[in-house]
């Protein structure tokens, strides 16, 4: 966490510690500090900040309060249900400092409201778009989902695309596994001016997962991965262009998921380089198709396309080096520098689930197709 540290004219030498908080979304609930010298309290009428002006507190603490050679603490506004958060909404780790500091600045991007980041106005649409009983070359029957700018129906506009796999674990709370939750984070980026988008949550097969998301038989005797991917671009795209008010171009589609979704993604993306220019890559399951490092794969078409890479520094200890070699021979086959354009994103403290992937799940959308 950044913050601010500086010496304090106001402070005439004196080595009291002050702290600033400059808020962006700023209302009138008071701030608290909370941290490591209150025992965590979110209600210590003793810490709570005085507001300068909107959008800006001070609290200066007094010399006789007892402070931890290095302080830890959050602001609240009364609750753990209204912690502060990042920019996307994700939970910001602790703020730490030393008490031998006098004035630090810090900076609040939102706070939650009754344990909620997002503002429920700015919700995606959600739509079952078919369940495959309509979709001739479905292979397996299955559900696909449109979520939808949230003010869809009231404009005439057309939208780019993500399409995304393991729909199942993206926007369900009661998904065994935790879920992505990118409803809320899609509102978040709304709120933002960044909700022009619309995601096509396509479900996994069940007990058929691995078998759709293989591309070589290392991982078994079935491997349809090339078939499935096929059956999204030359089948559900054309569905979906033809019911949705969406921008068909390869520039405005991208293709993503997590684990063997992220796998699956990378062959999709360079086998139908015509059709996909923008890739989102979670802690793809490189070890389970070496080979897919692309040495054999020959580039007849490169074009202009976007790679947003995350992996977690506590997942498998071959995630970090395989997502480094997936990079790496790209760039030396000389495609990189000229046409691929990465943004490699790795979370020392990420683990191989849906929480982390969730919180990812916004910064990449906002490289990928806002910036």
């Amino acid at each position: 966490m950044a913050h601010d540290l500086h010496l304090d004219p106001a402070q005439n030498g004196h080595q009291q510690l002050s702290i600033i908080v400059n808020a962006t979304h700023d209302d009138d609930r008071p701030i608290f500090l909370a941290g490591n010298f209150n025992d965590w309290n979110t209600h210590d009428e003793r810490f709570k900040m005085v507001k300068l002006e909107h959008g800006k507190y001070r609290f200066t603490f007094t010399p006789d309060t007892q402070l931890p050679d290095t302080l830890e603490y959050k602001f609240v506004k009364g609750g753990w249900h209204n912690v502060e958060t990042d920019n996307y909404g994700n939970t910001a780790p602790n703020r730490q400092i030393p008490k031998t500091q006098q004035l630090v600045t810090d900076h609040v991007y939102r706070f939650q409201q009754n344990g909620m980041a997002h503002n429920p106005r700015f919700l995606p649409i959600k739509e079952l778009l078919t369940n495959g009983k309509d979709l001739p070359g479905m292979r397996r029957k299955r559900n696909v989902w449109a979520l939808l700018p949230y003010n869809y129906y009231q404009t005439n506009r057309s939208y780019p695309v993500l399409y995304l796999h393991d729909a199942q674990n993206l926007f369900d709370d009661n998904a065994p596994f935790g879920n992505w939750a990118i409803d809320r984070k899609l509102a978040v980026l709304a709120e933002q001016g960044m909700g022009d988008v619309i995601i096509i949550a396509i479900d996994h097969a069940g007990n058929k997962r691995i078998t759709d998301f293989s591309i070589t038989p290392q991982v078994g005797s079935h491997h349809e991965g090339r078939k499935y991917v096929k059956m999204i671009s030359e089948k559900l795209k054309p569905y979906v262009d033809a019911r949705l008010r969406t921008l068909p171009q390869r520039e405005h589609t991208g293709i993503g998921g997590s684990s063997l979704g992220g796998l699956v993604s990378i062959y999709a993306g360079f086998t139908y380089p015509q059709t996909y220019s923008k890739l989102l890559i979670f802690s793809p399951s490189l070890w389970m198709n070496p080979h897919i490092h692309f040495e054999a794969i020959h580039f007849t078409e490169v074009l202009q396309s976007k790679i947003y890479l995350y992996a977690g520094g506590a997942e498998s200890v071959n995630m970090l080096p395989n997502i480094y070699h997936l990079k790496d021979t790209l760039e030396k086959q000389g495609v990189a520098q000229k046409k691929l354009h990465f943004r490699l994103s790795i979370d020392p403290n990420g683990k191989h689930n849906e929480h982390f992937w969730g919180e990812e799940f916004p910064k990449a959308v906002e490289w990928l197709y806002f910036k």
